[in-house]
């Protein structure tokens, strides 16, 4: 995947640009048509915009752990990940899915759901709010499955936070360590919880904890299989799976959390599909400019994030969280790295001049 001439870090994020034009004018205009004033119109704009910079910030570690799944992927399934993956991204994920939870949750047809959204808001975010224990369940399970699996590898010889990540590496050779590890997470979460909802947190966090083993197993069969799969077929539908669970993941607690601020579905796919964009336009960059190898923290710094969050999910199970504090705090996990492996480019970049002038 690594064009003849690349273009610049800006030029990466040129859909991007326009997608922020053209979804920020269209928020302007539903402002305008379904409040005919200019302070309404105001108010979409902005929260459209508040929306946008929230999901990416709550994203930045995504489009990391995307990055290192593609850069093992043939060209053919990265591009497919990066159109069909991004469509399913930003209407399956930020329009499908929560019209799914209120088809589900409200026994009601796909058209009512989407007729609820668009004459009684506050009743259909009245059904996603109380639909957010499931999924934070799930969600968070999953998650804390993909950042486990990076740190408990006994195979893994670069480590950030040496002493913890050494530790990890080593329990690595006991099969299974990291599922007793999710187990027991869960049992201690659900006993905080009372009657229903602690069964209910329980049976979705074993469903995130199985559809993480079944796209785990696809994969290897898959990968297992690959000599007798097409050409165009090898190397990426098992990974392709996996980006898009994965990104369903990421996606929960930002299309929840966007309630908080408007209970207009179409507003917050605005908002959303705007910060899906950016996903998309990192991933591509982090790919083809092979940020990840060039700044070796980096992806301890987002699986670190991808942990921290599965675990803000679980405890929003039991309260409140704003997911201000979700994003920055994944954003700050990956800054620290970023600073972390700059600096250790910088040693080894003046341990080589050292070496040199010695050797003259």
């Amino acid at each position: 995947m690594k064009p003849a001439s690349q273009p610049s870090t800006l030029g990466y994020f040129k859909w991007a640009f326009i997608t922020t034009a053209a979804g920020l004018a269209l928020g302007a205009w539903l402002g305008w048509t379904t409040t005919g004033t200019l302070g309404g119109m105001a108010t979409v704009f902005f929260i459209c915009t508040v929306l946008a910079v929230l999901e990416i910030s709550l994203s930045f570690d995504n489009a990391i752990v995307n990055a290192n799944k593609l850069k093992e992927m043939t060209p053919v399934w990265q591009h497919r990940f990066l159109t069909w993956g991004i469509v399913i991204a930003v209407f399956g994920m930020r329009i499908v899915f929560p019209l799914l939870i209120v088809v589900i949750a409200a026994n009601i047809g796909p058209i009512d759901a989407l007729v609820l959204a668009a004459s009684r808001p506050e009743e259909y975010a009245r059904i996603m709010n109380e639909a957010h224990l499931p999924i934070a369940a799930f969600g968070g399970t999953f998650l804390m499955m993909v950042g486990l699996k990076f740190f408990f590898d006994h195979e893994k010889d670069i480590h950030w936070i040496a002493s913890l990540e050494r530790g990890m590496s080593r329990f690595a050779t006991i099969k299974g360590v990291e599922i007793a590890f999710v187990l027991m997470l869960i049992l201690v979460f659900s006993s905080f919880l009372h009657g229903e909802e602690a069964t209910t947190f329980v049976y979705c966090s074993i469903y995130g904890l199985l559809t993480f083993l079944a796209v785990e197993v696809v994969g290897g069969i898959l990968d297992a299989q690959q000599q007798t799969m097409s050409a165009a077929a090898k190397g990426g539908l098992g990974a392709f799976i996996y980006l898009e669970v994965l990104d369903a993941s990421f996606s929960f607690d930002g299309v929840i959390g966007a309630f908080a601020l408007t209970q207009n579905l179409f507003v917050i796919a605005i908002g959303l599909g705007i910060g899906a964009m950016y996903v998309r336009s990192m991933t591509i960059m982090l790919v083809e400019k092979g940020t990840l190898a060039e700044y070796r923290y980096l992806e301890h710094g987002a699986f670190y994030a991808i942990l921290i969050l599965s675990v803000i999910m679980y405890c929003q199970t039991l309260v409140h969280i704003p997911e201000v504090i979700t994003g920055l705090g994944g954003a700050a996990l990956i800054g620290i790295s970023l600073w972390s492996s700059i600096r250790h480019n910088r040693r080894e970049d003046a341990g080589h001049r050292e070496q040199t002038h010695a050797g003259a």
